[in-house]
């Protein structure tokens, strides 16, 4: 079930450098799970786009967003005030294992927005996650701060080497301990999931954020082979849990 209304910008700003963050003030009340995403009318644009969930609460939304083409460009300029046709409650989000103690939340690029609520609900939820975050340069680490504010265990990894491992996500992994996690939640780049699901040994759901196309399976961009036949991101979410995927 989704929900379809007018939601107002309350906060827009760049916060690294092709990064922004954007707060939208409306009705949240169909958000059911961390990972979902919400789709934007943009104008001009002729479709929605699709954009993973950072946070929400009561009465917002947070998104964050990479400014990677016209339609990105568009939301950039978007002013406190301005609004924008959204649909919530899009996807099917991570599950919470209720019977882990110790998750990895694994997150790469603009991938690491949905493991902030995760976090939220897993540490309500008793448990004491793991962070690792892996981005290309020092500048382009977002959300860091955030997860330590929790009171999280946080790791960084950058491609050059400028902030923390020098590397990738799965370096940081390599440098823990097998017993210190029991299930992870991974959520990036194509190559990065296909890293996590080879390497990491236990258990996990992944999310493929980066194939949701058109945001409603329309352009067949978001299609995937799974074990349980082909499925669309765009439709059914998401994600996925590690041993559903079929990696070509």
């Amino acid at each position: 079930m989704y929900k379809k209304g007018l939601y107002t910008v309350m906060r827009n700003e760049r916060i690294a450098p092709k990064t922004w963050v954007m707060v939208l003030g409306g009705d949240t009340q169909y958000l059911t799970a961390p990972g979902q995403f919400v789709n934007l009318a943009v104008d001009g644009k002729y479709l929605r786009r699709p954009i993973s969930l950072c946070d929400y609460d009561d009465h917002t939304i947070t998104l964050l967003y990479d400014v990677v083409g016209e339609g990105t460009v568009i939301m950039s300029r978007a002013e406190i005030g301005d609004t924008f046709d959204v649909l919530t409650g899009l996807g099917n989000g991570f599950q919470i294992e209720k019977d882990r103690k110790r998750p990895l939340l694994l997150g790469g690029g603009i991938g690491v927005a949905p493991l902030l609520r995760l976090a939220r609900d897993l540490r309500d939820a008793g448990q004491n996650p793991i962070v690792a975050l892996g981005f290309n340069t020092a500048a382009d680490v977002v959300l860091a701060e955030d997860f330590e504010a929790l009171g999280l265990e946080t790791y960084i990894s950058t491609v050059d080497g400028t902030r923390g491992v020098r590397g990738f996500v799965t370096d940081i992994v390599k440098g823990l301990r097998e017993e210190t996690y029991d299930y992870y939640y991974a959520c990036g780049p194509t190559p990065m999931l296909r890293a996590v699901a080879q390497t990491v040994p236990c258990d996990g759901q992944l999310s493929l954020d980066e194939r949701m196309g058109c945001g409603f399976g329309a352009c067949m961009c978001c299609s995937i082979e799974t074990t349980r036949g082909s499925k669309r991101v765009c439709k059914e979410g998401p994600v996925f849990r590690k041993e559903e995927l079929i990696w070509k």
